[in-house]
C-alpha cells in the first residue's frame, strides 16, 4: 500500500517536504527569473470581501493550470477593517468593542499570518504565482517576493529624499516584514509592510500591506498586542513599531509592479469565481468567528 503524503498544517493542499539544505534554496534573482511573465490586473472591487474572495479566486485557476502568467495587483480600503489570519484568534487579537465603538467591520482573510487593520493611506498588493510543477520551498518564496520589493522601496525613497534631504533604508526583518530605519537618530526599525501566504500544490498567493498615510493611532485602539512577535519588534506598542512610507499611493503602485515585472496589462477577472467565495465565505459570519 503507498504511504500517505503528509500534509503541510498551514496549507492542506501543500505536501511537507524535507528542509532544504542551506545552499539549495533558490536566490531572489533566481527564483524571479524562474517565475513566469507577471501581468498587472486593472480592477477596482468595492469591498473588502471581494478584493479577498478575489485573491483566493486567482490562486484557484493557478493551482488548476488555468493561470498563465504571475499575476500582481494593488487595491486599498475605503473604510477600516480588521482582518484576521486564517488560523488567528479572533478574542485574543481583536478589541471587539473598540471595533464597535469605531465602526471597524471584522474580516478574516484565506492565508495565514497575523491580524491587521486595513483603511485609507494602506495599500493592499497581491502577487499570484502558478507553480505547475510546485512550489519551492517557504524561504525560497519570502525572498522571492521581499527582496525585489525592498529594493524598488529603496529606491523610490532614495528618490523622495532627493527633494527632502531624508535618508531612510529598508530590510526585510523577522520572517516576513519589510521595515524602514530614518537615518542614525532612529535605529530601531519600523514594521511598513507586513505579509502572508497560501501555498497550493500549484500556485503561490502572497500578499501584504504598505503602509503610506495611514491613522497609526487606530491601530492601538482596536488590535490588542500580538501573541507573537517578531525578535526585531522588542515587545513595543503598536504606536511605536509601526511607521508611514509617505510616498504616495501612486507611486507605491508603481514601486509594486516594477518590482514584480508586470508589464502586460490585464483587465480580466474571474467575477463569478468571486461571487460565490464572497457568498459562501467572506460575507458569512461563520468564517470570520470560527476561531
Amino acid at each position: 500500500m503507498a504511504t500517505p503524503v503528509p500534509q503541510h498544517p498551514d496549507n492542506p493542499d501543500r505536501p511537507v517536504a524535507p528542509p532544504a539544505r542551506p545552499d539549495a534554496a533558490a536566490t531572489p534573482a533566481q527564483q524571479t527569473a524562474a517565475a513566469p511573465p507577471a501581468a498587472w490586473l486593472d480592477v477596482d472591487l468595492r469591498t473588502v470581501e471581494e478584493n479577498l474572495a478575489l485573491d483566493e479566486a486567482l490562486l484557484e485557476l493557478a493551482h488548476e493550470g488555468r493561470a498563465a502568467m504571475t499575476c500582481v495587483r494593488t487595491w486599498m480600503a475605503d473604510e477600516p477593517t480588521v482582518v484576521l489570519g486564517s488560523s488567528g484568534r479572533l478574542a485574543e487579537e481583536v478589541d471587539l468593542e473598540a471595533c464597535g465603538r469605531h465602526g471597524v467591520r471584522v474580516i478574516r482573510r484565506p492565508s495565514g499570518g497575523g491580524t491587521v487593520l486595513l483603511g485609507p493611506g494602506c495599500l493592499m498588493w497581491s502577487v499570484v504565482v502558478p507553480h505547475p510543477a510546485g512550489p519551492p520551498p517557504i524561504e525560497s518564496i519570502h525572498a522571492g517576493m521581499l527582496a525585489p520589493l525592498a529594493a524598488a522601496l529603496a529606491a523610490g525613497l532614495r528618490a523622495f529624499a532627493g527633494s527632502t534631504g531624508g535618508d531612510a533604508a529598508v530590510s526585510r526583518r523577522g520572517t516576513s516584514d519589510l521595515a524602514i530605519t530614518r537615518g542614525a537618530a532612529e535605529d530601531r526599525p519600523r514594521k511598513v509592510a507586513g505579509t502572508a501566504l497560501r501555498v497550493r500544490r500549484h500556485g503561490v498567493l502572497y500578499h501584504g500591506t504598505l503602509l503610506d498615510a495611514f491613522d497609526l493611532g487606530l491601530v492601538s485602539r482596536v488590535l490588542r498586542h500580538p501573541p507573537r512577535e517578531p525578535g526585531y519588534r522588542g515587545g513595543r506598542q503598536h504606536g511605536e513599531f509601526l511607521a508611514n512610507l509617505g510616498l504616495g499611493r501612486a507611486t507605491l503602485e508603481q514601486i509594486v509592479r516594477d518590482a514584480f515585472g508586470a508589464a502586460h496589462v490585464q483587465s480580466a477577472w474571474p467575477s463569478d469565481r468571486v461571487a460565490r467565495l464572497v457568498r459562501e465565505r467572506y460575507a458569512a459570519d461563520e468564517w470570520t468567528t470560527r476561531r
